[in-house]
Protein backbone atom coordinates (compact mmCIF):
# COMPACT_ATOMS: atom_id res chain seq x y z
CA UNK A 1 0.00 0.00 0.00
CA UNK A 2 1.55 3.27 -0.87
CA UNK A 3 1.50 6.21 1.69
CA UNK A 4 -1.01 8.31 -0.58
CA UNK A 5 -3.37 5.29 0.00
CA UNK A 6 -3.18 5.16 3.78
CA UNK A 7 -3.55 8.49 4.32
CA UNK A 8 -7.60 8.60 2.55
CA UNK A 9 -8.74 7.80 6.39
CA UNK A 10 -8.68 10.98 8.05
CA UNK A 11 -6.84 10.90 11.78
CA UNK A 12 -8.64 9.50 14.37
CA UNK A 13 -11.38 7.47 11.91
CA UNK A 14 -9.31 4.80 11.24
CA UNK A 15 -11.67 2.61 12.94
CA UNK A 16 -15.03 3.50 11.88
CA UNK A 17 -13.05 2.65 8.60
CA UNK A 18 -11.75 -0.75 9.57
CA UNK A 19 -15.29 -1.31 10.80
CA UNK A 20 -16.97 -0.01 7.42
CA UNK A 21 -14.50 -2.37 5.52
CA UNK A 22 -14.60 -5.59 7.35
CA UNK A 23 -18.54 -5.45 6.32
CA UNK A 24 -17.52 -4.89 2.92
CA UNK A 25 -15.32 -7.82 3.01
CA UNK A 26 -16.85 -10.20 5.01
CA UNK A 27 -20.64 -9.56 3.15
CA UNK A 28 -18.00 -10.61 -0.21
CA UNK A 29 -15.77 -12.73 0.48
CA UNK A 30 -17.29 -14.62 3.78
CA UNK A 31 -15.36 -14.63 7.52
CA UNK A 32 -12.20 -17.37 5.68
CA UNK A 33 -11.79 -13.60 3.35
CA UNK A 34 -11.04 -11.60 6.98
CA UNK A 35 -7.31 -10.47 7.66
CA UNK A 36 -5.83 -7.51 9.01
CA UNK A 37 -4.64 -7.10 4.89
CA UNK A 38 -7.62 -7.74 3.44
CA UNK A 39 -9.49 -4.99 5.58
CA UNK A 40 -6.84 -2.33 6.02
CA UNK A 41 -6.47 -2.55 1.89
CA UNK A 42 -10.08 -2.54 1.73
CA UNK A 43 -10.10 0.51 4.19
CA UNK A 44 -7.22 2.25 2.29
CA UNK A 45 -5.11 1.89 5.93
CA UNK A 46 -2.09 0.14 6.74
CA UNK A 47 -2.53 -3.44 8.16
CA UNK A 48 -0.31 -2.01 11.48
CA UNK A 49 -3.57 0.19 11.70
CA UNK A 50 -6.01 -2.86 12.12
CA UNK A 51 -3.86 -4.68 14.40
CA UNK A 52 -3.65 -1.58 16.88
CA UNK A 53 -6.87 -1.00 16.77
CA UNK A 54 -7.92 -4.64 17.34
CA UNK A 55 -4.65 -7.25 18.69
CA UNK A 56 -6.74 -9.92 16.90
CA UNK A 57 -8.50 -11.01 14.06
CA UNK A 58 -11.15 -12.62 16.16
CA UNK A 59 -11.62 -9.24 18.00
CA UNK A 60 -12.23 -7.38 14.85
CA UNK A 61 -15.15 -9.27 13.96
CA UNK A 62 -16.36 -9.17 17.43
CA UNK A 63 -16.21 -5.81 17.29
CA UNK A 64 -17.43 -5.19 13.37
CA UNK A 65 -20.46 -7.38 14.46
CA UNK A 66 -21.09 -4.76 17.55
CA UNK A 67 -20.76 -1.52 15.03
CA UNK A 68 -23.09 -2.96 12.64
CA UNK A 69 -25.51 -3.81 14.94
CA UNK A 70 -25.57 -0.43 16.60
CA UNK A 71 -25.46 1.50 13.15
CA UNK A 72 -28.58 -0.66 12.32
CA UNK A 73 -30.41 -0.07 15.33
CA UNK A 74 -29.86 3.72 14.92
CA UNK A 75 -30.43 3.96 11.43
CA UNK A 76 -33.45 2.39 10.58
CA UNK A 77 -35.92 3.79 12.94
CA UNK A 78 -36.46 0.70 14.88
CA UNK A 79 -35.72 2.59 18.32
CA UNK A 80 -35.78 6.06 19.36
CA UNK A 81 -36.29 8.02 16.42
CA UNK A 82 -39.60 6.71 15.24
CA UNK A 83 -42.03 9.34 16.94
CA UNK A 84 -45.09 7.26 15.45
CA UNK A 85 -46.38 3.69 14.93
CA UNK A 86 -46.68 4.81 11.02
CA UNK A 87 -42.47 5.62 11.05
CA UNK A 88 -41.45 2.59 12.94
CA UNK A 89 -39.26 0.44 10.94
CA UNK A 90 -39.61 3.09 7.64
CA UNK A 91 -35.92 3.46 7.00
CA UNK A 92 -35.05 -0.35 6.71
CA UNK A 93 -36.06 -1.02 3.42
CA UNK A 94 -33.49 1.96 2.09
CA UNK A 95 -30.86 0.48 4.78
CA UNK A 96 -30.90 -2.23 3.11
CA UNK A 97 -31.14 -1.09 -0.58
CA UNK A 98 -28.09 1.69 -0.11
CA UNK A 99 -26.35 -0.82 2.61
CA UNK A 100 -26.68 -4.16 2.23
CA UNK A 101 -23.37 -5.26 2.85
CA UNK A 102 -24.14 -4.69 6.40
CA UNK A 103 -27.14 -6.90 5.99
CA UNK A 104 -25.30 -9.56 4.80
CA UNK A 105 -22.61 -9.19 7.05
CA UNK A 106 -24.67 -10.07 9.57
CA UNK A 107 -26.82 -12.72 8.15
CA UNK A 108 -23.34 -14.57 7.64
CA UNK A 109 -22.29 -14.35 11.22
CA UNK A 110 -25.88 -15.37 12.49
CA UNK A 111 -25.35 -18.65 10.38
CA UNK A 112 -21.26 -18.56 10.86
CA UNK A 113 -21.94 -18.82 14.56
CA UNK A 114 -24.51 -22.15 14.45
CA UNK A 115 -20.98 -23.75 13.37
CA UNK A 116 -18.39 -21.18 15.28
CA UNK A 117 -19.25 -21.09 18.90
CA UNK A 118 -17.06 -18.24 19.76
CA UNK A 119 -19.32 -15.69 17.60
CA UNK A 120 -22.37 -17.19 19.19
CA UNK A 121 -22.18 -15.11 22.19
CA UNK A 122 -21.85 -11.82 20.13
CA UNK A 123 -24.43 -12.63 17.72
CA UNK A 124 -27.05 -13.17 20.42
CA UNK A 125 -25.84 -10.39 22.37
CA UNK A 126 -26.49 -8.21 18.64
CA UNK A 127 -29.89 -10.06 18.37
CA UNK A 128 -31.19 -8.96 21.93
CA UNK A 129 -29.78 -5.59 21.13
CA UNK A 130 -32.33 -5.31 18.41
CA UNK A 131 -35.34 -7.12 20.50
CA UNK A 132 -34.07 -4.85 23.29
CA UNK A 133 -34.68 -1.52 21.00
CA UNK A 134 -37.90 -2.98 19.10
CA UNK A 135 -39.56 -3.64 22.97
CA UNK A 136 -38.92 0.06 24.13
CA UNK A 137 -40.53 1.88 20.86
CA UNK A 138 -43.43 -0.81 21.25
CA UNK A 139 -44.17 -0.05 24.74
CA UNK A 140 -43.25 4.14 23.70
CA UNK A 141 -46.37 3.50 21.01
CA UNK A 142 -48.43 1.91 23.74
CA UNK A 143 -48.61 -2.15 22.66
CA UNK A 144 -46.68 -3.02 26.16
CA UNK A 145 -43.00 -3.95 26.94
CA UNK A 146 -43.66 -7.73 26.22
CA UNK A 147 -40.55 -9.24 24.93
CA UNK A 148 -42.37 -11.84 23.49
CA UNK A 149 -43.73 -9.38 21.54
CA UNK A 150 -41.00 -7.66 20.39
CA UNK A 151 -39.13 -10.88 19.51
CA UNK A 152 -42.05 -11.42 17.04
CA UNK A 153 -41.51 -8.11 15.48
CA UNK A 154 -38.08 -8.20 15.13
CA UNK A 155 -38.44 -12.13 13.68
CA UNK A 156 -40.83 -10.47 10.59
CA UNK A 157 -37.90 -7.59 10.68
CA UNK A 158 -35.35 -9.80 10.36
CA UNK A 159 -37.01 -12.00 7.55
CA UNK A 160 -38.18 -9.09 5.47
CA UNK A 161 -34.52 -7.92 5.30
CA UNK A 162 -33.32 -11.40 4.58
CA UNK A 163 -36.22 -11.31 1.74
CA UNK A 164 -35.58 -8.01 0.18
CA UNK A 165 -32.02 -9.15 -0.17
CA UNK A 166 -32.77 -12.02 -2.04
CA UNK A 167 -35.56 -10.23 -4.01
CA UNK A 168 -33.98 -7.38 -4.51
CA UNK A 169 -37.61 -5.73 -4.32
CA UNK A 170 -37.85 -2.37 -2.17
CA UNK A 171 -41.26 -2.18 -2.54
CA UNK A 172 -42.08 -5.66 -1.30
CA UNK A 173 -40.18 -5.01 1.71
CA UNK A 174 -42.27 -1.52 2.24
CA UNK A 175 -45.82 -3.18 1.59
CA UNK A 176 -44.58 -5.93 4.05
CA UNK A 177 -43.52 -3.57 6.60
CA UNK A 178 -46.78 -1.31 5.88
CA UNK A 179 -48.85 -4.66 6.80
CA UNK A 180 -46.98 -5.23 9.94
CA UNK A 181 -47.44 -1.70 11.55
CA UNK A 182 -51.02 -2.16 10.48
CA UNK A 183 -51.05 -5.10 12.47
CA UNK A 184 -49.30 -3.73 15.30
CA UNK A 185 -52.27 -1.23 15.28
CA UNK A 186 -55.21 -3.86 15.50
CA UNK A 187 -53.03 -5.47 18.12
CA UNK A 188 -52.78 -1.75 19.83
CA UNK A 189 -56.87 -1.66 19.76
Amino acid sequence: MTASAARRVPRGAGREALCRALVRVVARDGLDGVTFRSVAREAGVTHGLASYHFGTRETMIHEGLAWAARNAIDDSRIAHDAERLDEFAADLPALIRDRPEEAIFQFRLAVEALRRPELLDDVLRSYDEYVEAVRQTLERFGLGGEVALARVVFAALDGLNLQQLMYDDEERAREALAMLRRLLEAFRR
